[in-house]
């Protein structure tokens, strides 16, 4: 095992003790879809369970929604939109957003905790996370007041004298689908810019981790106005798909993985209806000569083992300058093997486990693959042997060396803390190999040199590039992908552009 911990060792009935305990303050009591200011049951009477990845046991059930939910839902959305938020003053719109962000911040601890248990990030993770939440909400109860258009200067033919001016008008109703990483931050990511811009919204979360976005709306209904946000749970291809193909949600807004995106993409062509898709990534990590080595190590840990890796900007592919090859992946080998892998609800634990057993299955398949074709592990490979740990979704966190660069462990998203290395000499060839994979979400530079670092940043294929650090999201910075990684961008005011349609007003004042 490539794991220690300075705490002491524990038995796995005191870890699920501390889970139940924990489950027994902070799991919602009520639990149906949230629907025009009430929670309801389903249309059907199947349930969902979701479970804890750190004991396996089951923390609540929620409603298996279907395509009856989803209509009640947008019939609810529509209303509230013909009804008033849709034509809301910008002050608010700006208010709701505010008490918002001012109720998270109230229940900071509570989401948190919510989320270890039903997503398995640590506690200091999770309590980053919902300062996050607070920071986007406050930043679109601002961008609520911003949501403007212009005044053109044009020519005309026929020397008329005319004005052309632009509104930004809301589609009305907007679907989002949100993953199981982040439930509440990206769902948030969503909610934010929609409702400052005067959509409502369905809100579809991932069967998985439905339970910080249900009770965030508990904690939020008087603040809300009914039907202005909607949650329906339920599977992607019975609550998810009816959403996406619903004739009433010209807008569609989806995070996950690129296989899911181009369903949703066949599923909108019907009715063009217009989408933002923040897909998957393979996202490459440059380490120039100069760079100093603590530095870099430390970027490389954040790329990758943040979040367990379930982060869909992982830097999981790591190039480092031949030069300090050998010094930094010792520095970077000895830091992978000292984390602490344990339980996520002490704050001495470096990593989690993973959402679910399945996602277990499905990185160690990826790293006996790159074993049996003759890759080399430094470090981790597989689940820790931590009898403590037995009833978990635990995976160590693993680098992998001397693999080709086509393989599928090297070219698709593992989703987890794996990362492979390699040796550059030249930037072109380097710079090359790192697009040369379908993605193009995110991307990381390392260097002293500024000038050097900036030159690579711009021929790097990527949404997103972070130099001499990695995975900073604020709300003022754009998010999105090249390529397979999607399209439109979410935050900052990019995101209030993909949430209005422009209308051009063309004014003969002759």
């Amino acid at each position: 095992m490539g794991t220690t911990s300075d705490t002491p060792a524990e038995t796995a009935d005191a870890i699920a003790e501390r889970h139940r305990e924990a489950a027994a303050d902070v799991v919602p009591d009520t639990l149906g879809h949230y629907i025009d200011g009430a929670f309801v049951p389903g249309d059907a009477d199947e349930r969902i369970e979701t479970r804890d990845p750190t004991t396996g046991e089951v923390l609540a059930a929620v409603p298996a929604g279907n395509a009856a939910d989803i209509d009640r839902a947008v019939a609810a959305a529509r209303d509230a939109f013909d009804d008033g938020w849709g034509t809301a003053s910008p002050g608010e719109r700006q208010r709701v957003l505010s008490e918002m962000a001012a109720v998270v911040e109230d229940h900071q601890e509570e989401l948190a905790t919510l989320e270890v248990l039903d997503t398995g990030k640590t506690i200091t993770e999770a309590m980053g996370d919902m300062g996050l939440v607070v920071d986007h909400l406050t930043y679109y109860a601002a961008a609520a007041r911003s949501v403007e258009g212009d005044t053109r200067q044009t020519n005309d033919l026929f020397e008329r004298e005319k004005q052309v001016f632009t509104v930004k008008e809301p589609y009305g109703v907007v679907g989002a689908i949100v993953p199981w990483n982040f439930p509440l931050l990206i769902a948030v990511w969503k909610l934010g810019p929609a409702l400052a811009a005067g959509n409502t919204v369905v809100l579809k979360p991932s069967e998985e981790t439905p339970l910080s976005i249900l009770r965030l709306m508990a904690l939020v209904d008087d603040v809300v106005p009914d039907g202005v946000v909607n949650v329906v749970t339920g599977y992607g291809e019975d609550a998810g798909a009816p959403l996406t193909k619903h004739e009433d949600v010209p807008k569609i807004s989806f995070t996950g993985s690129t296989e899911v995106g181009r369903e949703i993409i066949h599923n909108s062509a019907a009715d063009i209806t217009k989408t933002t898709l923040e897909l998957g990534g393979k996202s490459p990590i440059i380490v120039y000569p100069d760079a100093d080595i603590g530095e870099a190590v430390e970027a490389a840990m954040m790329a990758i083992f943040f979040n367990k890796g379930e982060c869909c900007a992982a830097g999981s592919r790591l190039f480092v300058h031949e030069e300090i090859e050998d010094q930094f992946l010792d520095a970077f080998t000895e830091a992978a093997a000292g984390m602490t892998v344990g339980d996520p609800l002490l704050e001495g634990t470096d990593m989690g486990p993973k959402v679910s057993g399945e996602q277990v299955e499905r990185t160690h398949g990826y790293v006996e693959s790159a074993r049996e074709s003759g890759a080399t592990v430094r470090t981790g490979g597989g689940t820790p042997d931590d009898e403590a740990l037995s009833d978990g979704a635990f995976y160590e966190p693993t680098i992998i060396d001397d693999i080709d660069h086509d393989h599928p462990a090297v070219q698709e998203e593992i989703f987890g803390p794996v990362i492979e290395t390699f040796a550059w000499s030249d930037e072109a060839t380097v710079v090359e190999r790192a697009n040369d994979v379908d993605y193009g979400l995110a991307a990381g530079v390392i260097a002293s040199d500024i000038t050097r670092a900036l030159r690579t940043a711009r021929r790097l294929e990527a949404g997103v590039v972070w130099v001499n650090h990695y995975n900073d999201v604020s709300a003022g910075q754009p998010f999105g992908g090249y390529k397979q990684s999607g399209n439109g961008r979410e935050n900052a005011a990019e995101a209030i552009d993909e949430f209005t349609q422009t209308k051009a007003i063309n004014v003969n004042l002759g």
